[in-house]
């Protein structure tokens, strides 16, 4: 419809501490017993890459390389925000939000960094923030009854729920079908980096996703090739070479060179920068 997409992202439970949780310690954040996820054939390390960031940043990526989207320089903040609060807390930093600049993706979390429940949280659901261009289109949202912030200007259309796994079909479908992608890169712009979840030591394997060894945050691409980050998608199987401390990023330097498809279509990715 022409309008600016000043956010968009989706929501999920989110806490600092998450980052360092492990799949020893994960069924207690989900409300399960470590019985109970086993006879339903829950996958811990799965479930986990769910908890401590990771999944968000893959698909905060995946929108941002998709769309054109910008991602945010120091990673993901998972800010408290409800439904409601929208179009307050993601727009710009100079209009009183807390995004660097229009044009970002962020994920909300549905608790207060002292654990409250946020009211009317976007746990499950997915979000967009549009600024108006015009003082009709401003009007419109205003009629319309779209939540916005105070200047009208801001607007957020949300949905309290996705289908995610159920929703798979059509795309499979579209693209099998009719060759239409439901999304598909158009840049470079957003990246998955390995990040320490407890010191690691030469000798060591990384886990990958949900693991044991590292959490995955949404850097820049652009900042993650100058920094010769690993993204986590190549940090499963990969021996740690050198001292790598908690919470920083593990680099290329530090781990013997993936190998594989996936390295190379790795090194494509580079390439195109």
């Amino acid at each position: 419809c022409g309008f600016r997409v000043v956010a968009a992202g989706k929501g999920t439970k989110y806490l600092p501490d998450y980052h360092a949780v492990t799949p020893d310690d994960v069924w207690a954040h989900y409300g399960l017993t470590p019985e109970a996820a086993r006879e339903a054939g829950m996958n811990p390390q799965m479930f986990n890459s769910f908890l401590d960031g990771t999944k968000s940043a893959i698909e905060m990526a995946a929108i941002a390389n998709a769309t054109g989207l910008d991602v945010p320089g120091a990673g993901l903040a998972f800010p408290p925000c409800g439904a409601d609060d929208l179009p307050h807390v993601l727009r710009p930093r100079d209009a009183g939000g807390v995004l660097d600049r229009a044009g970002m993706v962020e994920v909300v979390s549905s608790l207060e960094r002292d654990g409250r429940p946020v009211a009317r949280d976007l746990r499950w659901g997915i979000y967009v923030v549009l600024e108006a261009p015009t003082d009709y289109a401003a009007a419109c949202f205003r009629q319309y009854g779209l939540h916005t912030d105070a200047s009208g200007r801001y607007a957020a259309m949300y949905k309290p729920y996705h289908l995610i796994g159920l929703e798979l079909n059509i795309s499979v479908l579209s693209a099998a079908l009719r060759g239409e992608p439901t999304g598909q890169p158009q840049s470079f712009r957003g990246d998955v980096v390995a990040i320490a979840k407890r010191p690691l030591a030469p000798g060591e394997l990384l886990d990958g996703e949900g693991g044991y060894t590292v959490w995955g945050r949404l850097m820049p691409a652009a900042a993650s090739l100058a920094a010769n980050a690993l993204p986590i998608g190549l940090a499963h199987g990969v021996r740690i070479t050198q001292p790598v401390p908690a919470g920083a990023v593990v680099t290329f330097d530090a781990v013997e060179a993936p190998a594989g498809p996936a390295a190379e279509a790795r090194q494509e990715m580079v390439l195109t920068m």
